[in-house]
């Protein structure tokens, strides 16, 4: 069993890795209530005041495991009883406030919340408005706001505190990015997963007559360390799987579609991030008419494969949580049948004893070392003008790529008042891009290099190759 990252990672890979076991033994009605005593066994608590506490929080992960609350439109929900109510955000007065006779803070302060006792600034925060003020005016630094980490890691501004002191993820502006479920230290908050419909979905292929696919993100590269990716495809056929096809080859069909939109267009916006489309759309929804209209690679790869397999199946296999929202839109639907994460993957392998790093290498080889390099930041751009290249454009691509909400905001407000010269916003709404998805098994800096490696070993093979190779194979005759 590997190493996890956290505790708390630890913790979700158990609970999915007990539902999906039950699934697969169709034993989910007389096994579900059992989980929490099988992981939280006590007498002594783990984690939390006792071991009753531990076992609620645990049956609302196996909830989140079979699908989540129903009537919460939400693909990120807060687990209540999990939710450590942290200290309410608010600004403090440090140690090094030396009580200076210029108190500057006092004198900034809108609401004289601010006051200066035995030498030292004091804060009234039935007054305080949090806005800021005296920290930047406070000339040794010593005034500071501090925050829940789930409010600081999420760049949208979708989470606060609500009357219960418990955090509250506002629908409105959620893009489903997934950072609060990596940056909560208490696991507080998880998305919903569909891995008991993947397991039955896969159970029932044979009986109904379809073929499931899995369609796997190029940032898997890596994850399942010391295993290789051709030893992963084998683990996917043992459980079920018909084929595997690369979503890298999906993203040189996505990149070969969007150098001709960008060259017809003159400018544009990636498509391929369903949480950076969703905060623009939120956000600049005056300049959402930017975003391309090519569909994702996800959405290519699995278009394709139906193409080929018309009755098929398709499971998206990936690190990313939004992907899940994705698959559910309009303009999207009926692509893609069933989203998982890398860590969902594990589980299932696990559920049913398949350790990959035993199994024979089965070759997974269908897409360019540029599709292979969507998964970082950079790639989707390099991407882009080697098809412009490949199609002897004389267009040129001045790409900005941008990592993290805070990069995509800046970029849209300098394209926004015509800032920089450039042409083409590469949009992530995870630093790095995807190999730092929230839902990766391994989050390292060295994530990138796998990905990189991976695309290495497809030097030669053009965009247009790839492509054609795909066009070029039989439909399914099964």
């Amino acid at each position: 069993m590997r190493v996890f990252e956290t505790s708390v990672q630890e913790l979700k890979h158990e609970v999915l890795r007990s539902v999906a076991r039950l699934a697969w033994n169709d034993d989910l009605q007389t096994g579900i209530l059992d989980i929490p005593e099988e992981i939280i066994p006590g007498p002594e608590a783990k984690m939390r005041c006792c071991i009753y506490k531990e076992r609620a929080i645990i049956s609302q992960r196996v909830k989140m495991a079979m699908g989540g609350d129903k009537t919460n439109p939400n693909l990120v929900e807060v687990l209540d009883i999990a939710c450590d109510e942290c200290p309410v955000t608010e600004i403090t007065v440090g140690p090094s406030c030396r009580g200076c006779i210029a108190t500057r803070c006092v004198h900034t302060c809108p609401k004289d919340a601010i006051t200066v006792v035995d030498h030292k600034a004091q804060i009234d925060h039935k007054k305080c408005i949090t806005c800021g003020k005296c920290i930047t005016a406070c000339p040794y630094g010593a005034i500071e706001k501090k925050t829940r980490p789930c409010e600081r890691g999420c760049k949208a501004g979708a989470i606060s505190m609500g009357e219960d002191k418990k955090a509250f993820i506002d629908p409105s502006k959620c893009t489903s990015c997934g950072a609060c479920i990596y940056q909560c230290p208490f696991g507080a908050i998880m998305d919903k997963s569909f891995i008991v419909d993947a397991i039955q979905m896969l159970q029932g292929a044979e009986k109904w007559g379809f073929n499931v696919y899995a369609a796997v993100a190029p940032s898997i590269a890596g994850q399942f360390a010391p295993a290789d990716l051709g030893q992963v495809v084998t683990g996917l056929k043992m459980l079920g799987f018909h084929d595997v096809v690369e979503v890298a080859l999906g993203a040189d069909m996505t990149a070969k579609t969007e150098a001709g939109e960008l060259e017809e267009k003159g400018m544009l916006a990636s498509s391929c991030c369903p949480a950076f489309v969703d905060y623009v759309e939120k956000n600049f929804p005056d300049q959402a008419h930017l975003i391309s209209e090519t569909p994702s690679p996800m959405i290519m790869a699995a278009r394709y494969i139906k193409r080929k397999d018309p009755s098929s199946k398709v499971i998206f296999i990936g690190p990313c949580v939004a992907k899940k929202m994705e698959i559910k839109l309009g303009k999207t639907m009926g692509a893609v049948d069933i989203a998982l994460t890398f860590e969902e993957l594990y589980a299932m392998f696990e559920s049913q004893n398949i350790d990959v790093s035993k199994l024979e290498y089965t070759e997974l080889d269908q897409a360019s070392g540029f599709g292979r390099s969507f998964a970082h930041s950079g790639g989707v751009s390099a991407a882009v003008a080697q098809a412009l290249k490949e199609r002897n454009s004389s267009f040129q691509a001045k790409p900005l790529p941008c990592s993290g909400f805070e990069a995509c905001k800046l970029a849209f407000l300098k394209a926004a008042k015509g800032i920089g010269d450039f042409n083409f916003i590469e949009g992530m709404a995870c630093e790095g891009g995807c190999v730092q998805g929230p839902a990766q098994l391994i989050r390292s800096s060295k994530n990138q290099g796998d990905v990189d490696r991976h695309a290495k070993q497809a030097e030669g093979r053009t965009i247009e190759g790839a492509v054609a190779e795909a066009e070029k194979l039989p439909e399914s005759q099964d």
